[in-house]
């Protein structure tokens, strides 16, 4: 049985307590215990190469919870750099990047918390409460999302652009992300 060290638990409970960080006129059930819990134990893989790169920031997130904590990058490459970058640390890691870089607003506040449920709701993972928590069903969509076998328009991926001109499987989610968007923003729908 793999049990989680102290330092494995405060760096979940601190990725759990960003994603439940929302604005006030999001409404949001905070019972998404097990969900997150298990996209946090399932590795993610990937197989066009540029996708290396949401592995490489969803390590990099382990060092900026160290940073934040104040706790040495000696201590979290022991504890925390034993397991490969799971799905939860990828998705968590590419919010934050597209709020930080491309998305930031001071206007509107941090929508860190905006761009992961999209990415949740994408995948079709939003209804994974708690309370109908499906093991076999999370699976079963995170294998379709990793082995890119969801629909061309990006319909069961992180992000979903009706009527692109594109095959949404094709393309490195760093410019999924871009292409969706391009498209929020010239719909004017900031909240996703």
């Amino acid at each position: 049985m793999n049990t989680m060290t102290e330092l494995q638990y405060r760096y979940f409970d601190w990725m759990y307590s960003i994603t439940t960080d929302v604005l006030p006129h999001i409404n949001l059930p905070s019972d998404y215990g097990l969900l997150l819990s298990h996209l946090h134990s399932t590795p993610f893989h990937y197989s066009l190469p540029m996708d290396g790169n949401r592995y490489a920031d969803g390590v990099a997130l382990r060092y900026r919870f160290g940073y934040l904590s104040n706790i040495k990058d000696p201590i979290i490459a022991r504890e925390l750099d034993i397991c490969d970058c799971s799905v939860l640390e990828m998705i968590l890691a590419l919010a934050i990047r597209c709020e930080e870089t491309i998305m930031d607003n001071p206007d509107i506040g941090d929508r860190t918390t905006i761009w992961f449920w999209t990415m949740i709701r994408n995948l079709g993972l939003d209804h994974m409460t708690d309370r109908n928590y499906n093991p076999g069903e999370v699976d079963h969509i995170l294998k379709r999302f990793m082995d890119r076998k969801y629909k061309r328009d990006g319909t069961g991926g992180l992000f979903t652009i009706r009527g692109y001109n594109r095959d949404m499987r094709n393309i490195d989610i760093w410019y999924q992300m871009h292409a969706y968007l391009a498209n929020v923003v010239e719909k004017d729908d900031i909240y996703g």
